[in-house]
């Protein structure tokens, strides 16, 4: 299974009023998270759309541990949980400077025609991609 690893330096914007990371913010962290697989993996998400196809969110799991703080750093670890050619589930785990786990997560998406919104056979569009995939998932 291969795990990314990407860092992230909370900026003060991405606090709330309370001082701590808004939620929301995590799932854009999750979004880098996914690109810089994807990357290590050799591939462009941005390449794909060019082609006309995106991977829109169909489910978001997530589970808030310890809240960071604006001035530490992030780090994202993102794997592929689940594929099956069609679906993907990515995991994500983001930990605070000490080590300790702040967030506990999982996203779904499908891949789709940006146009239309209908499914595409991942496996079959990208069979490279799916080779790398099957061999990185968990």
């Amino acid at each position: 299974m291969l795990v990314s690893k990407k860092e992230i330096e909370i900026r003060y914007a991405e606090t709330d009023q309370m001082g701590v990371v808004y939620h929301a913010n995590y799932l854009i962290w999750m979004e880098v998270g996914r690109t810089k697989l994807i990357q290590d993996l050799g591939f462009s998400y941005a390449e794909m759309e060019k082609d006309g196809i995106i991977s829109p969110v169909i489910d978001i799991e997530i589970s808030y541990k310890k809240p960071m703080r604006y001035g530490e750093t992030a780090m994202i670890h993102t794997w592929i949980e689940e594929y099956n050619g069609m679906k993907s589930v990515y995991g994500y785990e983001i930990y605070t400077p000490s080590g300790e786990l702040a967030v506990q997560a999982k996203s779904s998406h499908v891949c789709v025609h940006k146009d239309t919104f209908r499914p595409v056979k991942f496996r079959k569009l990208y069979p490279e991609w799916h080779e790398a995939y099957e061999k990185a998932k968990k």
